[in-house]
């Protein structure tokens, strides 16, 4: 891949390819909403919500749902796929929210981006005591051989490159509680389903995430062309027709004091 270090242009290309984001990117599965997420919970604030695919979730198990999003293109989507949800513009360093306004704030798969030092604070700002925040990475399962081999485009790698890859997406899943921190110890969960998806929409997710957007035309081409080959010429698990995808969900649940 084309590496890209500048964390802004990382962030922001998602609204570049805002439809095919929403087509082919999976949302979390109900499970982990209905664990991080208390069922009695009323407002729920999401923060980083994209096109709207953990939002559609959102909307069908709470009253009152405020999707925040940075990028208008992603909004745009977000407000056409998601009516029942109230969408606004914003971000997690300056929550658009007032004080103990809220029952849980959540983010799927974007708090990786965010200032922690600002943004923590405003999580506990807008929460009500005892209300819930919850943090959830969702995906194709990497540690899974295959899958690792697909995105690589069949490269095979070295203990020592796989080692370096699974700690970079260990710290992307890391939140830094500090010790006078308004939140009680964390709890965490994994949870693992299969995901049936023709090749096309299989390549097609993984031209959704920065590495990818950002690349070159042509390498990305190239890119794309060789996970297209792989999943041709490889010996990838089937059913009737359909690539048995596997998919990971790493849940993270803590309460404000």
């Amino acid at each position: 891949m084309h590496p890209v270090d500048d964390a802004d242009t990382l962030r922001q290309s998602f609204g570049e390819i805002a439809a095919a984001y929403d087509r082919f990117r999976p949302g979390p599965p109900l499970e982990a909403v209905q664990w991080l997420l208390p069922a009695r919970a009323v407002d729920i604030l999401e923060l980083g919500a994209g096109t709207g695919a953990l939002t559609r979730l959102l909307v069908e198990q709470f009253a009152h749902v405020r999707a925040v999003e940075p990028d208008p293109r992603m909004r745009a989507v977000c407000r056409e796929r998601v009516p029942r949800a109230e969408i606004v513009a914003g971000q997690a360093e300056s929550i658009p929210a007032e004080d103990a306004s809220f029952d849980a704030v959540i983010a799927a798969s974007s708090w990786h981006w965010v200032d922690e030092d600002l943004a923590l604070p405003e999580v506990a700002r807008v929460l009500r005591p005892g209300g819930t925040f919850a943090l959830l990475w969702s995906g194709a399962d990497r540690s899974v051989a295959w899958m690792r081999s697909l995105w690589t485009g069949g490269k095979e790698l070295t203990a020592e490159e796989i080692e370096a890859l699974d700690s970079h997406r260990r710290e992307r899943h890391t939140v830094q509680l500090r010790a006078a921190s308004p939140f009680l110890e964390p709890e965490r969960r994994v949870i693992r389903w299969t995901r049936f998806m023709t090749r096309e929409e299989l390549v097609g997710m993984a031209g959704t995430y920065s590495a990818v957007i950002t690349m070159r035309a042509a390498a990305r081409r190239e890119y794309l062309d060789s996970l297209a080959r792989y999943l041709e010429q490889a010996a990838v698990p089937l059913h009737e027709g359909l690539v048995a995808v596997p998919m990971r969900c790493r849940c993270w649940r803590t309460t404000r004091r």
